[in-house]
């Protein structure tokens, strides 16, 4: 076991297991974006592409990799990471294995301040920006509904998915007002999709990972574990517990934000990344850093499908992470009331 010490006093743990797990993730993220960028109509080899990232490629091999299909990868990995480790704070938060972004509004929220923008017709900038601004406002309106002299878990869950169903509502009237040629727009953008994300798209993301993920891993992730125990005993054992699960809920609310206003709301990664890494390392607590890589690769896996599964054909990464986040979420349920039942 490694013991690593915050600046504030916790000490993190970090046992062999869950950094196995992340680093084996964390590889094969690589692994299958090497693949990703090496496909396509022009495809180059794993060597080539190693290569042309090193600074050896030729100049089609620089443009086509380093300008095309790199941009897209990146902002792949980063959104799976940031809503992977969105989902892990939220779940850890409230609880409960379907604490997820998806179920609890927020990234209903962020489509609303799109499709808003589409209306209103805006840029492709505008877009992420209304996305963002959506996003933010919609976590805000949750927590204020929620408090009640303190969150709690269970009416935070609750609220979240009463505005998720409002929230969706409203998208659905926004569309009908949206112009043809926009709404088909928005709706690839609802459905989720890496289709031509640039620099533009990843650079964003990258300087706000940089600065949330240190955030959420070092400075609130050991009083993150022990808000898991209970309120009343994480307090007992000095923690600002209502400060803490702001400063938390604040941080993957803007993580889920950012990703949402690069590829748009991409579903049931938030809610299948952090179980799959929990059950890889079996071990109790958040495991936020296993779950970003999970997200990472899951995403970067479900796009290189997406663009192979079909012949002449992409989908939009959102349709394959929801065939595959709906198979999981059906079998938790089945596996969750067997075990009521036993």
């Amino acid at each position: 076991m490694i013991v690593l010490r915050t600046p504030n006093g916790f000490s993190v743990r970090l046992h062999p297991r869950p950094l196995a797990v992340g680093a084996g993730c964390a590889l094969l993220a690589l692994v299958v974006g090497v693949l990703s960028v090496g496909g396509g109509d022009y495809p180059i080899a794993p060597a080539e592409v190693l290569r042309t990232l090193a600074g050896g490629g030729t100049p089609a091999q620089d443009f086509i990799v380093l300008e095309l299909r790199l941009p897209r990868l990146v902002t792949g990995l980063l959104v799976g990471a940031a809503l992977a480790l969105a989902g892990a704070v939220f779940q850890s938060l409230v609880r409960n294995p379907l604490g997820s972004p998806d179920m609890l509004g927020f990234t209903q929220g962020a489509a609303v301040g799109a499709l808003l923008v589409v209306v209103a017709g805006g840029s492709t900038l505008a877009l992420s920006a209304g996305a963002l601004a959506g996003g933010l406002a919609t976590g805000g309106l949750v927590y204020l509904i929620a408090w009640r002299r303190g969150v709690e878990g269970q009416r935070l869950i609750l609220v979240g998915i009463g505005t998720a169903a409002i929230l969706t509502g409203v998208n659905g009237y926004l569309l009908t007002r949206a112009q043809l040629t926009d709404a088909s727009r928005a709706m690839l953008w609802l459905t989720g999709s890496l289709d031509g994300r640039g620099w533009t798209h990843a650079v964003p993301l990258l300087a706000a990972l940089a600065v949330l993920v240190p955030l959420v891993l070092l400075a609130f992730g050991p009083a993150l574990r022990m808000i898991e125990m209970g309120d009343d005993a994480a307090s007992a054992l000095g923690i600002r517990v209502e400060r803490v699960r702001l400063m938390l809920l604040a941080a993957a609310v803007l993580l889920v934000s950012l990703a949402c206003a690069a590829a748009g709301p991409v579903s049931f990664v938030a809610l299948t990344a952090p179980q799959l890494a929990k059950r890889l390392t079996r071990a109790p607590g958040p495991n936020l850093l296993p779950a970003l890589s999970m997200g990472a690769v899951l995403l970067v896996t479900a796009d290189w499908a997406a663009q192979r599964l079909f012949t002449g054909h992409q989908l939009p990464v959102g349709v394959v992470t929801g065939a595959i986040g709906g198979a999981y979420l059906v079998w938790l349920l089945a596996t969750s009331r067997r075990a009521v039942r036993l």
